[in-house]
């Protein structure tokens, strides 16, 4: 069961001796084997895994290592755009496979708080899609409904977790990678305030953007790592100064007292009358609990998130793979075909994208003068994998409605499950906020999931049988 993995259940099972590390691996090396749906690109040999697992069951032996390593035996799985020392980083494409000289910064930091790394997980090639089947390494699939998309690009790291092969996994985000598979497989997605983790050691989609993101069983879970990962790194030009653990605790956390929604012409679901069913019942619940819900003009938001695609950030994705987008079989046809608009685009082009965004931004910005955040749905609806491949551009356009314009605006975002639809398919929502309101927006989303008792993760486990924040 994926919930006996979550943070808080495997500390105390350590704590009181029901559990060793060595226990856990093989629990992990059980559930990853066969990898039916196409989870994992490369992983630990298992004789390493053991190894590691048995030096930390003689730490645990020794000491309480809690205090000074607070992932203690805790496993995890990184994207494969995000180096990891001894296994290759791909990004998806096996023509710009290379051996890293060491741990991104984001890993070696969860490394030293005695993580368990257990292997890199499939993605859309280069990051490039919201649908996971974008890959040559075999479409990832949904952990409740094969036939269902697992969402993209971090599409194992989602599934990783929700079907319980490790406890918290790291994507990345750029259009809504670290959100789009949390909503598809009903679990909780966190997308940093921008700068916050490190980029040191990830292979960029479009560096102005891109953050690391965290899938876990829930809210705290989730907080918990960022904390762990969170901090300036001079090596990255895009990180952000003044950022520590501290920056994401819960005593700089304000309650969330107001939420602004989408009025009902600013929201799409794509003929999924379910899914909109479920946001409105997502609305209520929040009045349910006390919270003032008002009414948001999202026009601005849509507008910005537009030109992530329909404007010269393609372009920047453009010049993260130049070395490959001439080749004839480097490339998948549809990545191939979304990159390549970047040379459609001049430096006039972009420089009136960037006078259009600051627009967008001033426009947008005062909602959050009048709410503490903004919700949203997810997604607006989960395709088939039949229907993504029958029309990849559109479906995958649709899945990026609520996220795209996020990193161009500079939010933070958690994004947690919210119902499920009839066949079982996981319905999601997306707390917004400014930056730096990553532990608000935390804890709201804990309050909401728990309010409703949220099923969790492939096999539905309640959200109150998880530790709280």
């Amino acid at each position: 069961m994926a919930h006996t993995l979550s943070i808080g259940a495997l500390r105390e099972a350590y704590r009181s001796g029901e559990t060793t590390p060595s226990a856990v691996v093989e629990t992990v090396l059980d559930r990853i084997e066969p990898d039916e749906r196409n989870v994992w690109i490369s992983r630990v040999p298992a004789a390493r895994l053991k190894g590691r697992a048995r030096s930390l069951d003689e730490q645990l032996a020794a000491d309480s290592p809690f205090e000074d390593t607070p992932l203690f035996g805790v496993p995890f799985a990184v994207k494969d755009n995000i180096d990891v020392t001894p296994l290759p980083t791909t990004a998806g494409c096996p023509a710009a496979e290379y051996d890293p000289e060491a741990d991104a910064t984001v890993v070696e930091r969860l490394r030293e708080a005695g993580a368990i790394f257990v292997g890199k997980t499939n993605m859309d090639q280069f990051a490039t899609g919201l649908v996971g089947t974008r890959t040559p390494y075999g479409t990832c699939r949904n952990a409740i409904d094969e036939a269902y998309i697992s969402g993209g690009s971090s599409a194992g790291s989602g599934v990783a977790v929700a079907t319980g092969q490790v406890s918290f996994a790291l994507g990345t985000d750029t259009a809504g990678s670290g959100r789009v598979p949390a909503a598809c497989n009903g679990i909780v997605g966190l997308k940093p305030t921008r700068g916050a983790l490190s980029n040191t050691g990830v292979v960029p989609a479009c560096k102005t953007l891109d953050c690391v993101a965290v899938f876990a069983l829930t809210c705290a879970d989730a907080l918990r790592v960022e904390r762990v990962a969170a901090g300036f790194d001079p090596e990255d030009p895009y990180s952000r100064r003044g950022v520590s653990s501290e920056t994401f605790s819960l005593s700089e956390a304000a309650e969330t007292t107001t939420v602004g929604v989408p009025t009902a012409d600013g929201l799409r679901f794509f003929d999924d009358d379910e899914a909109a069913a479920l946001f409105e019942d997502a609305t209520a619940r929040f009045e349910d609990m006390g919270v003032e819900v008002q009414r948001v003009d999202f026009e601005p938001f849509l507008k910005t998130g537009q030109l992530l695609y329909d404007g010269p950030w393609v372009a920047e994705r453009l010049s993260a793979v130049r070395d490959l987008v001439g080749s004839t079989d480097a490339l998948l046809p549809v990545t191939r075909q979304i990159i390549r608009r970047g040379e459609e685009y001049s430096a006039m082009d972009t420089f009136e994208a960037q006078y259009e965004l600051k627009r967008h931004r001033r426009e947008a910005r005062p909602v959050f003068e009048s709410v503490d955040c903004l919700v949203t749905p997810t997604t607006g609806t989960i395709p088939t994998i039949e229907a993504v491949e029958a029309a990849p551009v559109e479906r995958n356009s649709e899945l990026g409605e609520y996220t795209n314009f996020v990193n161009l605006l500079d939010l933070a975002a958690v994004a947690v499950p919210a119902g499920r639809r009839r066949s079982g398919i996981p319905f999601g929502i997306t707390l917004l906020g400014t930056e730096f309101t990553d532990a608000r927006l935390a804890a709201l989303g804990d309050r909401f999931c728990r309010a409703g008792d949220e099923p969790v993760g492939a096999d539905a486990t309640p959200y109150t049988r998880f530790e709280g924040l």
